[in-house]
């Protein structure tokens, strides 16, 4: 399929709907109409561009968020997840082997349908089948191979128009209430709102005396004690204050300053929660999806 116009900004590429009132620089059509009801959409940026070193056996060929969990990459199961919650407009931040994410979203149309294709000089196209992503919204920005988090999210900031805004990570899947971390947010009336996650245990637990004697052991718990950073952050752009250059890490000064400044909520998240770092765990997430009993698929 041919762009209907060229794009400004060659490292950027948006495929679209055609959307009243809204004005994009490439925009590839997939079919459909859009409804858009009294929910307020936000932008959804997604993380897409780190190496996934410890998924060797996946990355060599792939970049992580496109690591399959049953047919579809993990991404696919994290927007659709975010779509359910109604908001549908994706900035993914690219980086290694994005040429593939892009190719993904490019020929979405083509790959999920029925089609009849008339060969010639002037071939023609026709689409079969429609799908429940035709209202999505997917901003694709070369964000650099070596960026590191806070980098990648402040080179997308000029994408994300509105105050408010969704970050997330490509390499994790929860049954999180999007919404309702929206709402604490600005309840809470902060620069930062991280989902806070109970993760499963990887390791067994031990008691230990004073006497160094072992007095309990317990096969991995089925949660970790702590909290941790879950991803799934509501943000305002008032973050970029923060931000320096491509070797920002997010998770670092960023992060640690906004908090020593008391500008960091924490959404309390009990539910599923799994990210996706080893071959292991893509195994255990494709498992649950397979037999039908994946806790994230809401929709």
């Amino acid at each position: 399929m041919e762009p209907i116009c060229n794009s400004s900004n060659p490292l950027s590429i948006r495929y679209c709907l055609e959307r009243q009132e809204r004005v994009f620089s490439w925009r590839l059509f997939l079919t459909g109409n859009v409804s858009d009801g009294e929910l307020i959409e936000m932008k959804v940026v997604i993380f897409c561009g780190g190496l996934g070193t410890r998924l060797r056996e996946e990355t060599e060929f792939r970049p992580k968020p496109m690591v399959p969990v049953g047919e579809r990459p993990i991404l696919w199961h994290i927007m659709k997840l975010y779509a359910h919650y109604g908001h549908k407009d994706f900035v993914l931040c690219l980086g290694y082997k994005g040429d593939v994410i892009k190719e993904y979203f490019r020929n979405y149309q083509w790959n999920t349908s029925d089609v009849t294709l008339k060969l010639g000089a002037k071939p023609q196209i026709k689409y079969h089948s429609q799908h429940s992503e035709e209202d999505w919204c997917v901003t694709l920005v070369d964000t650099g191979l070596n960026t590191m988090t806070g980098g990648r999210l402040k080179r997308v900031l000029p994408f994300v128009e509105e105050e408010t805004f969704l970050l997330t990570y490509g390499d994790g899947v929860s049954n999180s209430d999007i919404n309702k971390s929206i709402a604490f947010h600005k309840e809470q009336k902060r620069i930062v709102t991280i989902t806070a996650v109970q993760p499963t245990g990887r390791f067994g637990d031990i008691d230990i005396a004073n006497n160094k004697a072992v007095t309990s052991f317990r096969e991995k718990p089925e949660k970790e004690t702590g909290y941790i950073n879950g991803g799934f952050f509501v943000m305002n752009k008032r973050i970029g204050e923060y931000l320096t250059d491509d070797s920002c890490i997010l998770e670092q000064q960023p992060l640690n300053r906004l908090a020593a400044e008391g500008q960091i909520s924490a959404f309390m998240h009990t539910g599923f929660w799994q990210c996706m770092d080893t071959y292991r765990e893509q195994q255990l997430l494709t498992n649950m999806w397979t037999s039908g009993n994946a806790p994230w698929k809401i929709w």
